[in-house]
Parts: structure tokens; sequence; C-alpha cells
């Protein structure tokens, strides 16, 4: 099993962008979903993002126009780029491996990258 460490988060004004990394131990190039995660205090942990090996992605709804997830097999890292920022992104966020469409984890969580952005 991997171990994921996640990168890139910090404060920003809305409208600006971050690109958030996920540097993996080893090789994702078995892995057939990675995912984007954030959660934000006394809420549950949430799909942001994920993509299979294969290319194909899935979005949340919220996101979706404005963060773009891609993956690097031969840097073992996925990254997130996030766009035109909203408060309401605000979370720490996190990468996991997955199945399927990416609703379904099964590694262990890292600690994340925190995301502040303010109005």
């Amino acid at each position: 099993q991997v171990r994921l460490v996640e990168s890139g988060g910090g404060l920003v004004q809305a409208g600006g962008s971050l690109r958030l990394s996920c540097g993996a131990s080893g090789s994702i190039l078995s892995i057939n979903t990675m995912g984007w995660y954030r959660q934000t205090p006394g809420k549950q942990r949430e799909l942001v993002a994920a993509i299979q090996s294969g290319g194909s992605t899935n979005y949340a709804d919220s996101v979706k126009g404005r963060f773009t997830i891609s993956r690097d097999n031969a840097k073992n890292s996925v990254y997130l780029q996030m766009n035109s920022l909203k408060p309401e992104d605000t979370a720490v966020y996190y990468c996991n491996t997955a199945l399927g469409d990416g609703s379904i984890t099964y590694g262990r969580w890292g600690q994340g990258t925190q995301v502040t952005v303010s109005s």
C-alpha cells in the first residue's frame, strides 16, 4: 500500500488559483482510481474529483468547470488544479486510492493540505 503526501495548499483570495500535488511512495501505475477529497470541521469527507487509469474523470457538481484533476504515473503523482476559488472551497484536501468513480477509498488517509479561501 503506497503512502500519499499532499502539498500545495495555502491561503488565497476568492477568484484565485492553487495547484495541489499528491506524491506517492511507490508506483501508482497499477492503481485504477486516484481521488481528491476534502473535509471541513463537522462535516463528512467528500469526493472532489477522481481520475481513472484510462484518463476518465469525474467531479463533484460544486467544482465542475473550475477544478481539473490529472495524474502523472511516471512521477507517481496526482494533481488538482483549482481555479476561480470560492470561500466554500475552504477545507483540508486529501488524496487517496479508490475504486471505480472514487466514491469508495481503500488507502490510508494522509495529513492532507489546508486550503483557505478568503472573501
